[in-house]
């Protein structure tokens, strides 16, 4: 299977078809984001949504978001996922290469991404890549 990252800056009927197939892979208690919604992260200026497509059919996406601190520009991949038909093929590692890469072309200094502590595949997949386990609080609130 040939795969190609791509950058996504429009929203198609194809995107929305992927993001309803692939974020309940992600999490079941996910749904798909609205068109309006997608709209705002392919559009944004401080992101970048990434889409591993093969043929015409997306198999992955990943977002890359980046912000300034005054700490350094930093950066979190958030919403990993590759169509479970798909997994195994090195198709989430070369989503995560690219961002990774976006991110130095954009002068971030730290990646940082949060994994489920069910996704084994997935934290062997970034430690194999340079991760560490940062050991930290994480807290959260939902608004």
């Amino acid at each position: 299977m040939t795969v190609e990252i791509r950058r996504i800056t429009q929203v198609s009927d194809a995107l929305e078809e992927a993001f309803a197939r692939l974020m309940p892979q992600l999490s079941p208690r996910l749904g798909a984001p609205s068109r309006e919604v997608l709209r705002r992260v392919a559009g944004s200026e401080t992101g970048a949504l990434l889409a591993a497509v093969a043929g015409e059919r997306i198999v992955g996406v990943l977002m890359l978001a980046w912000y300034d601190a005054p700490s350094g520009r930093k950066a979190w991949i958030e919403d990993v996922v590759v169509d479970a038909a798909a997994r195994g093929r090195g198709i989430g590692e070369a989503l995560v290469r690219e961002a990774l890469a976006l991110a130095r072309r954009e002068g971030v200094a730290r990646v940082m991404l949060t994994s489920n502590a069910t996704r084994r595949a997935a934290h062997r997949l970034y430690e194999r890549m340079g991760f560490v386990r940062y050991e930290t609080d994480c807290f959260r609130l939902d608004l």
